[in-house]
């Protein structure tokens, strides 16, 4: 529910979308690094990890420059939409790189998710595509990065993977930000409300998200994670219903939309209890 937001503050901030990403990449990394202290977690990592760590980071950091870019070029709904198919990819991903089993039923609760947003963005029209291609390599990205969060946290703790994720996706903003000269006095005007915005946006839906996500990834597998935040389309609507009156977004297609997303993440627990309890059952 928390992510529901994220695409809500891509319109209320009125900044660049890489601005927007710069900000809050730096502002949860503050966050994770007074948490970090706070808790005297130890920093230190051996080369091998910190090299892991910090190619997933870029991945994040290219995941989330590509998602505010599709807000920003159309709408929420769209870079919402675009974003269902993370599923889809998580289940060509780990048999690739965790060896993991190909699923045949994970892959079609994938496509049936997808089927679902497409009656929740209701929006979505043949003219965005330039918007679609941002989106749907953002979707690509979000799979890599959960895929490898999945793998890197049975050694690594959460805390530890999130900081020097973010802190990686940060330099490499601030590299990128450099050199197509928006690092000047303009990167720092804003209005007071854009300001509180990007504290919550860092500290809430950033920091303490990352945090929670990587430890549910880690404790129910990258497909689960990333099918339960698929529920995000729905929170996000409901979000901008009473945030910014959206209120023509709730049509039949919105209820069709979000019945059968839940009815799929319903699914996808009840099949994999079943399927759990019958392994035991066999050993």
């Amino acid at each position: 529910m928390i992510w529901g937001f994220t695409g809500i503050l891509g319109k209320l901030i009125h900044l660049d979308a890489y601005v927007l990403v710069w900000y809050r990449l730096w502002i949860a990394v503050f966050g994770l690094g007074i948490y970090l202290l706070i808790r005297r977690q130890d920093f230190h990592s051996s080369p091998a990890e910190l090299l892991k760590l910090v190619g997933t980071g870029i991945v994040v950091g290219l995941h989330w420059m590509t998602f505010y870019k599709a807000i920003e070029l159309s709408t929420a709904s769209l870079g919402i939409l675009c974003l269902s198919t993370t599923t889809l990819h998580v289940t060509w991903l780990e048999p690739l790189i965790i060896k993991k089993r190909f699923s045949l039923i994970e892959f079609i609760l994938g496509l049936i998710v997808i089927f679902g947003i497409y009656f929740v963005a209701s929006d979505f029209d043949s003219r965005e595509y330039e918007a679609l291609k941002y989106g749907l390599l953002s979707a690509l990205l979000a799979a890599m990065f959960s895929v490898f969060n999945a793998h890197l946290s049975q050694d690594i703790s959460p805390p530890k993977m999130s900081f020097y994720e973010l802190l990686s996706a940060f330099f490499l903003l601030s590299i990128i930000l450099c050199f197509s000269g928006k690092i000047n006095s303009e990167l720092f005007k804003m209005s007071y409300s854009d300001a509180l915005w990007l504290c919550f946006l860092g500290l809430i839906c950033t920091s303490f998200a990352f945090l929670a996500s990587i430890e549910v990834v880690k404790r129910l597998g990258a497909f689960t994670a990333s099918l339960s935040i698929n529920l995000e389309p729905v929170y996000t609507i409901i979000l901008a219903i009473v945030i910014l009156h959206e209120n023509e977004l709730l049509s039949n297609r919105f209820y069709i939309g979000a019945t059968v997303i839940v009815l799929v993440v319903i699914a996808n627990a009840v099949i994999k209890n079943f399927l759990g309890r019958n392994s035991l059952r066999q050993k």
